[in-house]
């Protein structure tokens, strides 16, 4: 939040001037997870591109990784926002025999390599952001 403020100040990045700031999720030491409105929309294009100026410069001041994602209510927002550009083709909800909840993200096989090794770390995010097991499957 501190990093935000500065750049608001000092940058005078003028998105976030009308943003609004809900979370900020660590993982790994090497990425930060963002949640905030930043009142351009929720269309995936537009909002993105407000976003990357924003997700640079916070790379920049903190040294890891930053992704900016609005708050979604639903799965396929949030997996639509997280994963951009990859596709997504659906969200399977299963019901485990235990009474528990998981969700599978699935996504077209050629956009399977844009994932590459970072597939596990999405699938973590995902679930933590979520409060659900989340897997991602590819080969649709």
């Amino acid at each position: 939040m501190k990093a935000l403020i500065e750049l608001e100040e000092g940058e005078g990045l003028q998105a976030l001037k009308k943003a609004t700031y809900y979370k900020a999720y660590f993982i790994d030491d090497e990425m930060v997870i963002v949640v905030m409105d930043l009142g351009v929309g929720a269309s995936v294009p537009v909002f993105t591109r407000y976003a990357r100026d924003i997700e640079q410069k916070l790379r920049d001041k903190l040294g890891k990784r930053v992704k900016i994602i609005p708050r979604a209510n639903d799965v396929r927002g949030l997996a639509t926002h997280l994963l951009y550009p990859i596709r997504i083709l659906g969200v399977n909800t299963l019901w485990l025999p235990d009474g528990s909840i998981e969700y599978v993200v699935r996504i077209p096989r050629r956009d399977e390599r844009r994932l590459g090794k970072s597939k596990e770390v999405y699938e973590r995010i995902l679930s933590e952001l979520l409060g659900k097991r989340t897997r991602i499957k590819s080969g649709y």
